[in-house]
């Protein structure tokens, strides 16, 4: 066995120089090759590594010079492709779908991937290496496993199954799953039936197998031309997406069908460290001679857990990561802190100590190692079961805080507010004296009770609570801290009447930010299933979406300050008959502007 290198190799002469000849797995990214936990390639390559086999990576290949992809040649077990640590679309377009002119997960920011990444170099693989097995993965690929709505070509797109020649897609973190695949491919058996996996049989083979238990969702043909049957289809999908109760889903597609195993079982706390006590040099390749952006962010951060039980409406976490936290040991946790302590380039400062929310490492329920997350509720500080003491993260803050070499350690992936103010001790005292510069991030989204509840987020009342008790903690403290919020525009359900309700929260609390994102549909959640159905999956009930110069109206009323945004702050406030904030007065949004002449007249 080959010790793991400072670099998996990207050339062929890094790989004479580590005696192999042929690679047991080749990797295929869209983003740049950066040897860092954040980094998906990375994280498989290294596990891959560990497990025994050679694996070469190859970074951005160049699809318009198609021998790109022969540079390391065939490799003995399949080849793996990923878009990269964001969907191509998502990565190549602004949400009102400009073309971005730059890529952070490039060298110096250049675009070097194409659209549907996934897809492309699938195709170029197949064609030049017919018969070797494709394994597709990473977040373009789990999010796209079934019919989606596409909000860049704004139709139903089927399965990516069914447009990428790959005999198998790992939906999900995927490091159970690559050590199977590698298993099985080197046995020879059957890459069929893995849990977190998905795969597409003949229609015929589908209708000839007994497939009691599975559960059948509408077709492509299906969703795609009535969506009532699209919403269905979601709400049947994510009650599937539980590790512990979750069933086979199945998909019809007219060439094939689209067969998802159940989701792939959490890792425990040993095998999470393992995976992050791995060798990465937490760096870019040696090849690069210009700085991957992406990198700057998270260079020195460490990830602490993993899963989400929030179940936003508009993230795809919960059918990603799953609902169930895991979370790492806090002796592996410290022990990567040391190691970083010790890096040439570290100045004393951890970024960034979470995962997807931050103050959701070591919480945990009772029932889900033996019944899982709930199907008929949603986790959180009203669940009596939830244990929600943030003692464990407190305790780790501390250590971490008093190593060797460390002189800050900041919280930078955000908290939950509402289970910050759940929890019964010092925890949000200890994050705003230790863990933030001046502010604290928080998302509250929106304050309209019927947008919040769409959303799935708490509702106003409480993120006034937690302001009120942030308020309480600043008058106590030395410095001179801010929460930062994050607010969503155009979100399904939002009326114009809503949007000026927010605007107006902004002004009454000071609150005023360019923290505002305008929704953007993306693949496999409830919100882009109500943005293109016009229909709640969960509930049935018919929702508003705000579309096309609505939608723009309502991003500029949160930034109703901006000069540019006049017009269309005043044409919104006028759609909502709230032509009493158009004035002088401190409470009006804008300033009375030069009214037409034949309003004038009126």
């Amino acid at each position: 066995m080959i010790p793991q290198p400072p670099f998996l190799p990207m050339t062929p002469e890094e790989a004479h120089r580590l005696g192999i000849e042929e690679f047991d797995v080749i990797l295929i990214s869209g983003d740049a090759y950066v040897d860092h936990p954040s980094f998906g390639t990375a994280v498989i390559g290294r596990v891959l590594w560990d497990a025994g086999y050679t694996v070469g990576i190859i970074a951005q290949p160049d699809w318009k010079r198609p021998d790109d992809i022969l540079r390391l040649g065939r490799p003995r077990l399949f080849f793996a492709i990923s878009a990269g640590a964001v969907d191509s679309m998502v990565n190549a377009f602004t949400p009102n779908r400009k073309r971005r002119s730059t890529d952070a997960y490039s060298p110096g920011g250049k675009l070097k991937r194409p659209d549907r990444a996934t897809i492309v170099y699938a195709n170029l693989v197949r064609s030049h290496f017919p018969g070797v097995p494709i394994v597709l993965g990473g977040i373009e690929a789990s999010l796209r496993r079934f019919a989606h709505y596409d909000y860049w070509s704004d139709n139903i797109r089927g399965s990516i199954l069914a447009d990428a020649p790959a005999d198998v897609l790992i939906y999900g973190m995927g490091e159970r799953q690559i050590r199977e695949i590698a298993e099985r491919c080197a046995a020879g058996e059957s890459l069929q039936g893995i849990r977190g996996t998905a795969h597409g049989i003949p229609p015929a083979e589908w209708r000839a197998g007994d497939r009691e238990g599975d559960v059948v969702i509408p077709g492509f043909p299906e969703v795609r031309d009535d969506p009532a049957a699209y919403a269905r289809a979601f709400a049947l999908l994510d009650r599937e997406q539980d590790p512990i109760r979750g069933r086979t889903v199945v998909q019809p597609h007219p060439k094939t069908v689209i067969i998802q195993e159940p989701p792939a079982l959490p890792l425990s706390p040993p095998e999470l460290d393992r995976i992050y006590d791995l060798p990465y040099a937490r760096a870019a390749h040696l090849s690069y001679r210009e700085p991957i952006p992406a990198l700057e962010p998270v260079h020195f951060s460490i990830t602490t857990h993993r899963g989400c039980f929030g179940s936003c409406s508009f993230c795809a976490l919960t059918h990603h990561q799953g609902r169930i936290i895991q979370s790492r040991t806090e002796e592996s946790i410290l022990a990567e802190a040391r190691r970083m302590a010790q890096m040439q380039g570290f100045s004393g400062v951890i970024q960034d100590v979470g995962g997807p929310t931050a103050n959701m490492y070591g919480l945990v329920c009772p029932r889900w190692e033996t019944a899982g997350a709930c199907p008929d509720r949603r986790c959180g500080p009203d669940c009596p079961a939830l244990r929600t003491s943030h003692a464990r993260q407190v305790a780790l803050l501390r250590q971490l805080r008093a190593l060797p070499g460390i002189k800050r350690v900041f919280i930078a992936s955000g908290i939950r507010y509402d289970l910050a103010l759940a929890d019964d001790g010092d925890y949000l005292e200890e994050v705003c004296r230790h863990h933030i510069s001046g502010h604290l991030k928080v998302a509250p989204e929106h304050v309209a009770p019927a947008v919040t509840r769409l959303m799935n987020k708490p509702g106003q009342e409480v993120f006034d609570r937690f302001r009120e008790r942030f308020a309480r903690l600043r008058k106590t403290g030395t410095k001179r801290q801010y929460i930062l919020p994050y607010f969503m525009s155009g979100h399904p359900g939002c009326t114009i009447q809503d949007a000026v309700l927010l605007a107006e929260y902004i002004r009454d609390t000071r609150l005023y930010t360019e923290q505002v994102q305008d929704f953007t549909p993306t693949p496999m959640t409830r919100s882009t299933t109500m943005y293109a159905t016009g229909i709640d999956p969960l509930t049935g009930e018919t929702v508003h979406v705000p579309k096309g110069r609505e939608k723009q109206v309502q991003r500029s009323l949160l930034h109703y300050r901006d000069p540019k945004n006049r017009k269309l702050v005043e044409e919104g406030l006028r759609a909502a008959g709230r032509r009493d904030l158009i004035g002088q007065g401190w409470r009006c949004l804008i300033p009375e502007g030069r009214r037409s002449t034949g309003e004038r007249r009126r």
